[in-house]
């Protein structure tokens, strides 16, 4: 390792030590950072740090726009930070990657196309012990509970009450604690789940609720991996900007829960705050973002509209 490689480490170290220090969470942002450090480290990069050696990076992995922009800004921010202590350090141009606005609509699956995702999971099992039953525990609890993606796979075994159904979630997005009660057929399959989990990994003390490969916490890389494997056997994903996300599962929960308060005619505008509470927001801008127009839902409204019974 080079000097540079090894300065940059250092720095690489502080900057995210000292960004979790003021309370930010900083993942991800740490995660693109210590792949940067390995990227010099790798290419034997002389320094110093500099747009090109930047850029090089950036675009060093597929993705989609918004990726490297995000990528590019992490970089930006840090090499602020990294011109105090080096002056050839060169400023990143805000500008070199525009943000692409636009964001794909959510995928609202019907119950079909979740049965046959579900089911998709179990060819997962041809690449390791526990991987399909994993996903298939994985994606109900999701479909069924309204958790994040990130939500359910930081979940360690202690806050999930497999006695009572139901999971303490930590860390979230708006960095509240929160409790979630689930169903007992939820509850049943979380059960089965541990179960499994303990025989196949017998020899791990792993804190982690849901685990990889290997016994430890399934990353998020893997768990986005499988699931598009998943969606792809089910005939949900032909490579188009359309195809299911972990996220929309969220968006489906919101959608289906209002359709059945419509069917209920119950009082939607009344019962939304506890769609919030579900949800964990603390505003109901951020709720109404998840309600996306779907056709049932559309004719429900209307027709309830129609005979005066209220909307939403």
């Amino acid at each position: 390792m080079n000097d540079f490689a090894r300065s940059l480490d250092l720095r690489v170290q502080d900057y995210i030590e000292l960004r979790q220090s003021l309370g930010y969470v900083f993942r991800k942002q740490a995660g693109t950072l210590r792949a940067f450090s390995r990227y010099v480290q790798h290419h034997d990069d002389p320094g110093p740090f500099n747009r090109d050696l930047a850029l090089r990076f950036v675009v060093s992995e597929p993705g989609g726009s918004n990726f490297h922009v995000r990528r590019y800004g992490v970089l930006r921010h840090f090499a602020e930070y990294l011109a105090i202590f080096d002056c050839r350090t060169e400023s990143l141009d805000r500008r070199a990657f525009p943000r692409r606005r636009t964001v794909a609509p959510a995928r609202i699956l019907t119950d079909a196309e979740l049965i046959a995702l579900i089911k998709a999971t179990a060819s997962l099992s041809r690449l390791g012990a526990l991987r399909a039953q994993t996903m298939e525990t994985l994606v109900g609890l999701l479909a069924s509970t309204r958790l994040r993606s990130g939500e359910a796979l930081r979940l360690d075994r202690a806050d999930v009450d497999l006695n009572d159904g139901v999971l303490l979630v930590r860390r979230t997005k708006f960095r509240k604690d929160r409790i979630v009660p689930v169903h007992t057929t939820t509850l049943a399959a979380l059960r089965t789940y541990g179960c499994e989990r303990d025989r196949v990994f017998s020899d791990q003390c792993d804190e982690s609720f849901f685990v990889g490969p290997r016994g430890c916490r399934l990353s998020t890389a893997t768990f986005h991996a499988d699931f598009r494997r998943a969606c792809c056997i089910a005939g949900l994903d032909d490579g188009s900007a359309g195809a299911p996300r972990p996220h929309d599962l969220r968006h489906r929960f919101a959608v289906t829960r209002l359709a059945e308060w419509h069917r209920q005619n119950a009082d939607v505008q009344g019962v939304l705050p506890l769609l919030a509470t579900y949800l964990g927001h603390v505003r109901y801008s951020d709720t109404a973002y998840y309600v996306t127009g779907t056709a049932e839902l559309l004719g429900l409204a209307s027709q309830r509209a129609f005979n005066g019974a209220g909307g939403v």
